[in-house]
């Protein structure tokens, strides 16, 4: 899920409360009659007290109550307002204002048990207009009627209701709840033209117990929204730490072609979470051509800036295998992370580690069959890097002790001679890789996470040197020669909150890191020897 969407969100989770509390109590809460069935219970007692006998006795014109109950409602005033006679939604020359009504049960008398404040006491005195009950026979039901009591803020009162069973009525069910009707509200409200322009279905307060039907379909679309939230940070989410403070601007990477894929890789990671900050970081097939391309494009794109001297170039930065060559005193390095490499070997060669020794045998020409360092009968083919590459400085600089191979015997390494001796180069991994593993006993050499996945990595040995792997856990431990430091190169020092700054922040500091030792490159910061750091 984009940040976008994720502080869309954020956004619909904070107004959601904040409208629900608006319109709970500063729009439909303003005048709001509230109401609680505090008590509904028959006089009979389940367990034959002696004491209950009075209740079950109580009588009316004559006759005891058959049946009897006892119901206490509880009137109150639960807006934020004070609720006035012409208040009440009724004709307004009915006295009346809220109807109890219980169905299958008549009333027997009623009586107010409780007065929040003296005042009200006028409202229900005898004869007071409003105020009284009726029994239907027609409609078996018994109805209170309440009268329009003026109720300022969170004054109340309480009605106890007794009740019996129609004498005609022989059943013993359980009787049915009571209903409550009564409403308040002004005849007109300031929101109620915006209706026919947004379709809001506006009723008028009603009574309830906790909250009107508009603030439950609130809270319950908050709800929703926090789960949403929750499921993708819990679940969904690739990552979940805090957001990185991206930089917009367009980013140009160049360099090494084994740091490659690691750095694509982050540059992918980096948009997706700076999505919505304008950052572009433009990544064409060609972007990386080796080290020495590398530094030669940005050196180039400083001067074309004519950067002055003491400020840097903001929107470029190189990966080398190592240092750079000389002649190009306006470059910075940052040593970013340790990259290990591999000579891969063609299946066909059988053989599967070398002495260092050997090594730089094949290397010089003076080993040109497999057969002589224990391998099958196959001419050996090398397939080298340009000179440019990092990979093979790389390669002469740790294993061939500073000596460069011969030049190539073949311009075209299709031409190779597959039962003779013979030499060729390539321009990039990718390239070397889909040769060594299509030439018989062809032998060259790459970062070792190119290997793995590579679609010919099923034709192709790593080879190990004086039986240590090639892992970083193999350069730490057992002195593995064949690595270097990848350095990150700027024009200049780069400038305070520039998108190179930002993005080198990202792959040292931040989540970069994560991905550089999912692609086998030891982190540099976390290294047990600081030297490992530093190229010999």
């Amino acid at each position: 899920m984009s940040e976008q969407v994720e502080q869309w969100i954020a956004v619909v989770s904070l107004g959601i409360p904040v409208f629900a509390f608006l319109w709970e109590f500063a729009v439909v809460g303003r005048k709001r009659l509230g109401y609680r069935v505090q008590m509904d219970t028959l006089a009979a007692d389940d367990t034959r007290s002696e004491h209950a006998e009075i209740l079950e006795q109580l009588e009316r014109d004559g006759h005891r109550l058959k049946d009897p109950s006892f119901v206490l409602l509880r009137i109150e005033n639960a807006g934020s307002a004070p609720i006035e006679p012409g208040d009440y939604l009724t004709d307004e020359n009915d006295p009346s204002g809220i109807w109890a009504t219980f169905r299958r049960r008549q009333v027997a008398g009623i009586v107010v048990t409780e007065l929040s404040q003296r005042e009200l006491r006028r409202f229900f005195r005898d004869g007071a207009a409003g105020y009284g009950f009726r029994n239907d026979e027609a409609r078996r039901a018994g109805v209170v009627e309440l009268p329009k009591v003026k109720l300022p803020r969170r004054a109340e009162y309480k009605v106890l209701v007794i009740l019996e069973r129609w004498q005609d009525d022989e059943s013993t069910e359980d009787f049915p709840k009571p209903d409550i009707v009564g409403a308040v509200g002004a005849d007109r409200r300031w929101f109620d033209p915006l209706a026919k322009y947004f379709r809001f279905k506006l009723a008028r307060t009603e009574s309830h117990l906790f909250a009107s039907r508009p603030a439950w379909f609130a809270i319950g679309f908050l709800a929703a929204a926090v789960a949403v939230q929750a499921v993708f940070t819990l679940f969904l989410r690739e990552d979940r730490r805090p957001p990185l403070d991206c930089v917009g601007g367009t980013l140009y990477l160049h360099g090494s072609t084994a740091f490659e894929p690691a750095v694509r890789a982050a540059a992918r990671d980096y948009l997706k979470r700076c999505d919505g900050a304008d950052v572009h970081i433009p990544l064409a097939d060609d972007s990386f051509k080796g080290s020495t391309d590398g530094v030669t494009d940005l050196d180039r794109a400083g001067r074309e800036a004519e950067v002055p001297v003491g400020e840097g170039l903001g929107d470029h930065i190189a990966f080398t295998d190592g240092l750079a060559s000389d002649g190009h005193p306006r470059l910075i390095p940052r040593p970013v992370a340790l990259s290990v490499f591999t000579l891969v070997v063609n299946k066909d060669a059988g053989v599967e580690n070398l002495k260092l020794a050997q090594i730089r045998e094949i290397f010089a020409g003076r080993v040109q069959n497999w057969s002589e360092v224990g391998g099958n009968d196959v001419p050996v083919h090398l397939v080298n890097r340009d000179p440019g590459s990092g990979t093979r400085s790389t390669l002469v600089a740790k294993v061939l002790n500073g000596k460069e191979p011969p030049q190539f015997t073949e311009t075209d390494c299709a031409s190779l001679n597959p039962k003779r001796y013979g030499r060729c180069e390539v321009t990039s991994t990718d390239t070397m890789l889909n040769t060594a593993a299509s030439t018989p006993g062809a032998l060259g050499y790459s970062e070792t996470t190119g290997v793995d996945g590579h679609k010919a990595a099923d034709g192709l040995a790593k080879l190990t040197i004086d039986g240590r792997k090639p892992t970083a856990d193999g350069v730490e431990d057992t002195n593995y020669p064949y690595w270097q430091t990848e350095f990150a190169y700027t024009y200049g020092e780069t400038p305070a909150g520039s998108v190179a700054a930002a993005f080198l922040n990202f792959l040292t500091q931040q989540s970069g890191r994560d991905i550089l030792r999912d692609h086998g490159h030891g982190l540099c910061s976390e290294a047990q020897n600081s030297g490992e750091c530093r190229p010999l």
